[in-house]
């Protein structure tokens, strides 16, 4: 049986509306301009009638954008395209799963099927301690990140750039942000110091 767009479409949207018929969805079919008349022909169409529908030539709906909804909509999956992307980034990077969990409310059995699907190692024990080098690096990048004054809460975007900048492991930046957080607004890099020997 040979089809064409607009075929599909009619028939995709009298399926919904025999859907929303079975459903009881009132609202629905009142919204698609269907009267009691179209109901009562809808209740006696059979599937073998949906399968005639390619042999009409005749195009029965009207189809009208709503942007009120529409932008918003694909606003709403653009923003959740970039935060899955972002994930992934941060996973392949090697984020820890308590970041994947504060950040993003990861679940532990999501922070290992991403691994998994990614085809990562699994990843356990603390990460090593950076040499004096690297804190120091981590410590003003960190300070420069968070700014003066501000909250020193960062996004996953921020602790990537972060990762991307100073070389520095996620899990190491992870852990050396949060016990640098502890010790409140950072005035000093032997603070840094102090913070790195001593633990949580």
């Amino acid at each position: 049986m040979s089809s064409n767009k607009e075929t599909d479409l009619i028939t995709a949207v009298l399926m919904y509306a025999l859907r929303c018929l079975a459903e009881g969805d009132q609202v629905a079919l009142r919204t698609m301009n269907f009267g009691p008349k179209e109901l009562d022909a809808l209740k006696d169409m059979s599937l073998a009638d949906l399968y005639r529908v390619d042999s009409l030539r005749a195009h029965c709906l009207s189809i009208d954008l709503n942007r009120e909804v529409f932008w918003p909509m694909i606003e709403h999956l653009r923003n959740q395209r970039e935060s899955e992307d972002l994930q992934r980034d941060l996973i392949v990077a090697d984020a820890p799963l308590e970041m994947m969990q504060t950040l993003f409310g990861v679940s532990t059995r999501e922070y290992t099927r991403w691994r998994s699907l990614l085809v990562l190692a699994p990843s356990v024990g603390r990460p090593p301690e950076l040499d004096e080098l690297d804190t120091h690096k981590l410590w003003y990048a960190w300070r420069e990140c968070i700014g003066e004054g501000e909250e020193s809460s960062l996004s996953g975007a921020d602790y990537l750039a972060l990762h991307r900048e100073t070389d520095v492991s996620l899990r190491a930046i992870w852990t050396l942000s949060l016990r640098w957080t502890d010790f409140g607004d950072p005035d000093s890099a032997e603070l840094a110091n102090r913070a790195s020997e001593n633990g949580r």
